[in-house]
């Protein structure tokens, strides 16, 4: 039992396909667990549509609720992926210091995405090495196939657990973060 309470997993990460509802359970979790009195910040990105088309990404802090383009079709400059180019200054400037203020001053430190886009940034590379290093809970979804250095180095630790998102397991993953994440809140707060 002892082992058990001291392997207590801190890093919760959400993985998934494209489009399968990452960001929509991450809020869920967030209203889960500010309900319960828990100071949770960080950032958070979702799809920006017009006309039923993306046209990019926003990159919302989710404490002060500044928003900012993460990723546009009509940014001019910045590193491309697909055919978006990212706002690496939105995203230093939001998310970055949305990323920093959680792991100083927060409960539950939260990320969306680690993945290519944001990735660009060194500012976010360290800003998310911070937040690993913390101890603090994190809540984050990963990107679905992408390998990379700082993703897999994530992936490896002993207080980290991957939650693969499907269409069928939805509630379940939903259910199974939010109670790991009170676990180790509960947990933290009584030592």
């Amino acid at each position: 039992m002892l082992v058990e309470q001291q392997l207590k997993k801190r890093l919760l990460l959400i993985k998934g396909n494209p489009s399968i509802g990452k960001t929509t359970l991450l809020l869920r979790v967030i209203e889960s667990l500010r309900a319960k009195g828990y100071r949770v910040g960080g950032m958070i990105s979702q799809d920006v549509r017009m006309s039923e088309s993306r046209v990019g990404f926003e990159v919302t802090d989710l404490n002060s609720e500044k928003k900012g383009w993460l990723a546009s079709l009509h940014q001019e400059r910045g590193p491309q992926v697909g055919k978006y180019r990212v706002n690496i200054d939105d995203l230093n400037e939001i998310g970055v210091k949305a990323i920093l203020e959680a792991c100083e001053k927060l409960d539950v430190v939260v990320i969306d995405e680690i993945g290519p886009m944001e990735l660009f940034s060194e500012q976010f590379r360290e800003a998310v090495k911070k937040a690993v290093e913390s101890r603090k809970l994190l809540v984050s979804t990963i990107h679905w196939k992408m390998g990379n250095e700082l993703i897999d180095s994530i992936k490896k630790r002993e207080d980290a657990e991957i939650h693969i998102l499907t269409d069928v397991n939805r509630e379940h993953v939903l259910e199974t973060i939010i109670r790991e994440a009170l676990d180790f809140l509960l947990k933290t707060n009584a030592e």
